[in-house]
């Protein structure tokens, strides 16, 4: 059973609890109030029996769990001991506003409006009691109000239970959503960094086996690098497993998916998929000498690019976009810009592809903003560190 589940049946038992006590508080002011009123001029014991009863009648069918029947009951109640005997407690007509307004809480309008015609209609007539009609008076007057109350009060329990329904799926996609992405990049860059953990094995074990003459110290150096760099391998693959599980992963489909990482020289394909799949201008500019970059920065490159695409298509349809690549020294500056109506108002809960990009440029040492771009669109630009003299 779900938390919101049990709140409902405890929120259930209290009001079941509230409407007891209500239920027997207005029963014994019926009977007082009917005795006090029987005192000056005693009926007939069969009279006062009848009345004693339908006073009760009018007030105890509120314990029903049913509101329909429970308004029905109490409504009859009433129009008998006004009809023949012209007389009310102000109990009866405190148990008849209660009963409507559970009425229209549960969701039954228009029985709500057919039980409160008979009180609209006794209230036109005329009692021979003064006290009498002005309850009647006040009990038809009051009737569409309780209900009305009832149905306003289910209307707002309801927009919060679907408000916090949302809440939750919204919060829960999201997470989801993290956690994927998370690990997505975790994957990336595990298949990245373990070339050159492989790399460094390959080359000590090469080194200690081709090197003439290496002295045993060095030989056992070189043993216990290329030892090292196979427990780090095995270890962030370890890690690696980890982060699959906590994000929902499949393992066993894990090697199906291993294929080479994409890089800025699969660009231009990107380029041409986002043009075909918006139909508009999709343009790459490129500024300094390109250069072999380390594959963890092409990766968050195109991985940015991508998902910059992406936004643009589903926020800005129809919108053209430049790509700009502006190679220096030491980094590699990344423009993606839209001519679109810009950045739309911040959501109540915002999305993960602008934290996506973020998490990726902070994983490689670089930064990424976003924002309205000058003269109008929107504008992602991030600054990524070369570290070509690691890749030479």
């Amino acid at each position: 059973m779900s938390r919101a589940d049990e709140s409902r049946q405890e929120r259930r038992r209290r009001e079941g609890r509230a409407l007891a006590v209500v239920t027997a508080l207005l029963a014994l002011a019926a009977t007082v109030e009917w005795a006090v009123r029987t005192t000056a001029a005693p009926p007939t014991f069969q009279l006062g029996l009848l009345l004693c009863l339908l006073a009760l009648a009018g007030t105890l069918p509120l314990a029903l769990p049913r509101p329909d029947l429970s308004a029905a009951a109490v409504t009859l109640a009433v129009v008998l001991s006004l009809v023949p005997f012209h007389t009310l407690t102000g109990a009866g007509a405190c148990a008849q506003l209660v009963a409507l307004y559970r009425l229209g809480r549960s969701g039954a309008q228009p029985t709500a409006a057919v039980l409160a015609l008979p009180l609209l209609a006794l209230a036109l007539s005329d009692p021979a009691d003064t006290g009498t009609r002005v309850l009647t008076v006040l009990l038809a007057a009051l009737a569409p109000t309780a209900a009305w109350a009832g149905a306003a009060r289910r209307a707002r329990d309801e927009a919060l239970e679907s408000s916090a329904a949302r809440q939750v799926v919204v919060g829960t996609l999201l997470e989801h959503t993290a956690r994927g992405e998370r690990a997505r990049i975790a994957r990336e860059l595990h298949d990245v960094v373990a070339h050159h953990i492989s790399m460094i094995s390959v080359q000590a074990e090469t080194a200690r086996l081709t090197t003439p003459g290496l002295p045993a110290a060095g030989a056992q150096r070189l043993s216990a690098i290329g030892d090292t760099a196979r427990a780090a391998l095995t270890e962030m693959r370890r890690l690696l497993g980890v982060l699959r599980e906590d994000a929902g992963t499949d393992t066993a489909a894990a090697p199906a998916e291993r294929r080479p990482q994409p890089g800025l020289g699969q660009l231009n394909d990107l380029l041409d998929d986002a043009r075909d799949a918006a139909g508009t201008g999709t343009r790459l500019i490129l500024r300094g000498l390109p250069d072999r970059l380390d594959p963890g920065v092409e990766l968050a490159a195109y991985r940015i690019v991508q998902e910059a695409l992406t936004n643009a298509r589903r926020h800005a349809p129809g919108a053209a976009v430049d790509v700009e690549l502006h190679y220096t020294d030491d980094s590699l500056r990344l423009r993606i810009r839209d001519n679109g109506p810009g950045p739309a108002p911040e959501p109540a809960v915002g999305g993960h592809g602008l934290l996506g990009m973020r998490e990726r440029a902070a994983a490689v040492g670089g930064e990424l903003h976003t924002g309205p771009a000058p003269g109008g669109g929107f504008l992602v630009e991030t600054v990524l560190p070369t570290r070509s003299e690691a890749v030479r």
